[in-house]
């Protein structure tokens, strides 16, 4: 048995957790530089607004109908979610945290009332931490997202699945008769792995439902679609086919990326920009205890804005590092080969290729002493900038430490980092 652990419009939650007067109004969290929505409440949900509504396209919302929109604040997030995640471990002896805001809990071995100690769990994390959430279970990975699925529309839209079910869903508990008219309520593409696109050919051929996908001949749907989609059928059939992955494999790829504030017109602050995108890759390196052999840095213009069009990119090799050092004096290389004059840049990033296991390539290539001074100095500089904040200690390249960047992102709208800066600590005084 599988259980989903989702949390319910987690990001504005988190923000309503530390602002309380936002309950029960229209709320927004928009995506970097303010640009399009990300998050909604139920109650902005209801004003019609779209995941993924351009701001400026729903803006007027403000005034018509007291729509209060956030810049997003991920540290806040992360840290919600950080709490959130160690409090739902408590439902199983496994987890898969799948993204910032769900879990999956192996519940092998748990005995009793399944839904009770869901109910405990979901209750615990909304008293001490203020994020509702919902939980779905069932035998299999998918059943569970659809269970989940089912326990969230049960509560957004009461009447749209019976009552009892809202909050935590138990699909492995219920009679199949029950499960199947769930089934047929529900649009086939609602079910996880199926998207838009193979969503849509599904209902040209005639399978409109959940219920329409599990019965759909096998041996038709594999020649069509491939084993993936054979794979998500048999799970909603209630075979396990994906397992719970606890320890995720290391990224064959780091990347590091942002769109400006403002554009940029000179090569100064791009060198600010790559080096600090540079050393964010490296610490997410070393935090998968690999090395990269090569370093990509790219830069462009914006695509909707009028001007002279670029785009280019260009990859640096070096030798197998985790230094961040050496990874940003090869960005800063690729930077210089790629710049010309003349070009208002919106966007650029750094993306560390060709990644190895540390362990293994110093066995291989015998690496030295010096190499040894450097991780250790690499983790001391982890350390300080975990102890003191992000950008205590770096790279000159990157500019005056706490200086406002002219690149930085447009962030209007950003409430305080509440749990994780001293300075931005509430205050409450008597």
């Amino acid at each position: 048995m599988y259980a989903l652990l989702d949390g319910n419009n987690f990001y504005v939650a988190a923000e309503v957790a530390f602002r309380p007067s936002l309950a029960g109004k229209p709320v927004v969290v928009l995506s970097n530089n303010d640009g399009c929505v990300i998050s909604r409440s139920n109650e902005a949900r209801a004003l019609g607004i779209k995941m993924g509504a351009p701001w400026f396209r729903v803006s007027h919302l403000a005034d018509s109908a007291g729509l209060v929109a956030l810049s997003a604040n991920f540290a806040l997030y992360g840290d919600i979610s950080d709490r959130m995640m160690s409090l739902a471990a408590g439902l199983g002896p496994t987890q898969e945290i799948y993204s910032i805001d769900e879990c999956f809990i192996g519940l092998d071995g748990m005995r009793g009332d399944l839904v009770e100690r869901a109910r405990k769990i979901r209750g615990r994390i909304l008293q001490w931490i203020g994020v509702p959430c919902c939980i779905g279970i069932a035998p299999t990975k998918t059943l569970a997202k659809l269970s989940n699925h089912v326990a969230k529309r049960a509560e957004r839209k009461p009447g749209s699945y019976p009552a009892h079910l809202s909050q935590v869903c138990n699909l492995g508990a219920m009679p199949k008769s029950d499960v199947d008219e769930l089934m047929q309520a529900t649009a086939v593409g609602e079910v996880w792995g199926v998207g838009s696109r193979i969503g849509a050919q599904l209902q040209l051929a005639g399978v409109q439902t959940v219920h329409d996908l599990v019965r759909y001949d096998t041996g038709t749907l594999r020649s069509r679609w491939g084993v993936v989609l054979e794979r998500t059928q048999r799970e909603l059939q209630g075979v396990p086919c994906i397992e719970l992955d606890e320890s995720p494999a290391p990224r064959k790829e780091i990347a590091s990326t942002r769109s400006f504030g403002r554009p940029i017109t000179s090569i100064e602050p791009l060198i600010e920009a790559v080096t600090a995108f540079a050393t964010t890759a490296a610490v997410k390196l070393r935090g998968q205890a690999s090395v990269a052999s090569q370093v990509l840095v790219f830069a462009r213009t914006s695509p909707f804005r009028e001007g002279p069009r670029f785009s280019r990119s260009c990859v640096v090799p070096v030798r197998p590092t985790r230094d961040t050092r050496h990874l940003v004096a090869a960005a800063i290389a690729g930077v210089r080969k790629i710049y010309a004059p003349g070009y208002a840049l919106a966007k650029a990033g750094v993306m560390l290729l060709d990644l190895q296991p540390d362990d293994l390539v110093q066995g291989e290539l015998g690496l030295d002493e010096p190499h040894e001074d450097q991780t250790q100095l690499m983790t001391a500089l982890d350390a300080i900038n975990q102890r003191y904040g992000r950008g205590a200690i770096g790279i000159a390249s990157a500019g005056p430490a706490g200086a406002t960047k002219h690149w930085q992102m447009r962030q209007e709208r950003k409430t305080p980092a509440y749990t994780t800066n001293w300075a931005e600590l509430p205050i409450v005084r008597a």
